[in-house]
């Protein structure tokens, strides 16, 4: 790398290579910017969703967010067995004797449901008897000791995106068997000659925004489970 010239070279090649890195750095935004641009149109979540996303990656820049084996094990979620809502997931939930507080619905694409008498909720990334007892606590403070009870009866595939430095930019579909991200990356064709296998980005936007960090040696070497690493609808892999 040119970066890397000791210290004895003269002080003009250094700033050459400085622009060189900058420049090529400058052509590889260029790209995934491009690639933002005509994806978007395709997304279902719309243009200003995607640019979001993509200004949140900060393209090439330091950005916040958090490597993987720093996250708590909640996000690591189908890995440890339980199913975990979806976005667009058909959920019903039952109050046992209270026939009005139940309810029907598919999870929005902002990852809530709305439960009668108790409101608003957060479903998607969470598991099943885990949103049961969430509602239990809220709903008590209408009724004495409630029972509820969250079964899934649609399940949807996971649809993810991925942007930057791969094969095959745009929108991938996959089965509930192949989610991990090691997976899903193969199925994108793999990282281009120009990416940084240093820098893939994992952005999740439920039940909060989140910027996960991995490395592509982490990936095949399996380092802390980063190989299975479960990918959830709407998230977004950028690989810088």
């Amino acid at each position: 790398m040119l970066s890397a010239r000791s210290s004895s070279a003269p002080p003009r090649m250094r700033q050459t290579g400085n622009r060189t890195s900058r420049s090529a750095n400058d052509r590889r935004c260029t790209r995934q910017r491009s690639a933002v641009i005509a994806m978007a149109f395709g997304f279902r979540f719309g243009l200003a969703a995607t640019l979001g996303f993509f200004l949140a990656a900060g393209c090439g820049g330091s950005g916040s967010y958090v490597w993987y084996n720093d996250l708590p094990r909640t996000e690591w979620d189908s890995s440890f067995g339980e199913y975990v809502i979806g976005v667009g997931d058909g959920v019903t939930v039952t109050v046992y004797a209270q026939e009005g507080l139940g309810t029907h619905t598919k999870v929005r694409s902002d990852g809530r449901i709305a439960v009668p008498l108790i409101g608003e909720v957060v479903a998607a990334g969470k598991h099943p008897s885990g949103l049961a007892r969430e509602l239990e606590g809220r709903a008590a403070q209408f009724i004495q000791q409630p029972h509820v009870t969250v079964n899934i009866d649609d399940i949807q595939p996971i649809v993810v995106s991925f942007l930057g430095e791969v094969s095959k930019a745009g929108s991938l579909t996959l089965e509930r068997s192949a989610t991990t991200l090691l997976q899903a990356l193969a199925q994108a064709g793999g990282t281009t000659d120009y990416a940084d296998r240093t820098r893939i980005f994992v952005l999740r936007k439920t039940p909060e925004f989140r910027r996960i960090r991995f490395t592509y040696e982490a990936l095949v070497e399996n380092r802390g489970g980063a190989a299975l690493f479960p990918l959830r609808t709407g998230d977004v892999v950028v690989v810088e």
